[in-house]
Formats: structure tokens, sequence, C-alpha cells
């Protein structure tokens, strides 16, 4: 495997390793600081792989149809996984995601992949515009801002005479993420729409 793609495999093996160590915590009552020591550190690198799997593809003369597939991918499994995380009540006592929000975050990355699929049908592989990199900023963002809240009250910090403040500051941050997806995926479709519009014309349902 290229070193690229083996960057890009940690974010889609680190998900669920990250998942279990949100929840358990909660499931056991146990591990609660040594989840922060271990949660932080491990997402932040998987984010970093973001950067590194495009910085060895370009530097190594790597960059393929395949690889421009397998990034977004990889994004959308560690970026739903964290969201997913984020929907139900920590240590903090709160949830920090809308449940609507999150479910419509869901809709857009999968006809995002759908579209993606499509494009490959046809020959073309769809790289990352600039609004997709700068949704993907505002996705990582918001998620850390939100996983900074519950590891302080993991730690032992009260945060609960600011936690509606910050629960405010992690929706509108949500809320944000959810505009720049849809915002991004529009300016996709005017790129790239018409790639869509022929298949459909082209072929029939496949039921």
């Amino acid at each position: 495997m290229k070193l690229s793609n083996k960057f890009t495999m940690c974010r889609i093996l680190g998900a669920p390793l990250f998942f279990l160590l949100y929840f358990v915590p909660l499931w056991t009552g146990k591990f609660s600081a040594l989840s922060v020591f271990i949660m932080i550190p491990m997402l932040g690198f998987l984010e970093f792989t973001d950067f590194l799997d495009g910085f060895f593809a370009r530097r190594q003369n790597q960059v393929s149809d395949f690889g421009k597939l397998f990034d977004p991918f990889a994004d959308v499994m560690l970026h739903i996984t964290t969201f997913s995380c984020l929907m139900f009540n920590g240590a903090a006592g709160t949830a920090f995601m809308p449940l609507f929000i999150f479910i419509l975050i869901i809709y857009r990355e999968f006809s995002m992949l759908f579209v993606r699929m499509i494009a490959t049908k046809k020959g073309i592989a769809i790289a990352a515009r600039k609004g997709g990199k700068l949704k993907t900023v505002v996705y990582i963002a918001s998620g850390f801002f939100a996983l900074a809240v519950e590891c302080a009250a993991r730690l032992g910090f009260d945060v609960s005479s600011l936690l509606p403040l910050l629960k405010n500051i992690s929706i509108a941050l949500f809320a944000l993420c959810l505009a720049l997806s849809y915002i991004s995926f529009a300016d996709y479709l005017s790129h790239f729409g018409k790639v869509f519009r022929d298949e459909v014309n082209d072929t029939g349902s496949g039921n």
C-alpha cells in the first residue's frame, strides 16, 4: 500500500477506536481521565493524516483517482464517528450536537459519496474543492470545541455554570457545519452536476 493511502487508512481504523475511547468511560464509570489523554492526541493525529496523505501523494507522485475517493471516504468515517459521539450525554451532562443537524449532515455526506461514485463510473475523479476543504476545517474545529468541554468535565473541572453558553456555542458551530456542507455540495453539483444528470437520463432504475 502506498504511504499516502496508509495515512488515509489510519482515519478509517482510528474511527471505531475513538468511538470506544469516548464511550467506555461512560459505560463503565472508569478511565475518564485516561480517555482524555488518549482521545485528544489520537484525534489530533488522525485529523493531521488528512494533510499527510495529500502531502506525500504529491511529493512521491502518488496522486491517483483511487486516492481522490479514498481520502474523502476516510474523512466521512472519522467525522461522522466524532459527531455521533457528541450527540449523547457525556460527563458534561449534555449532548452537544442536535440530532436533526447530524441527520442532515449524514444526508449530505451520503449524497456526495453517491455523486463521486457516479462520476467515477464516467471516468471522473472528483477532488476536494475549496468549499469542501473549508467545510472540513469547520467540522474539525466544531468537533474539538465540543470535545474539549466534555474532556474538561472528565478531568473534574466544574463546567456547569458555563455549560449553557458552551452548548449554545457548540450548536452554533454545528449549524455552521451544516450550512457549509450544503453550500459546498451545491458547489460540487454546479461543477459536476452534468455528469449526474447525464447518468440519470441514460439509465433507468436499478430495482
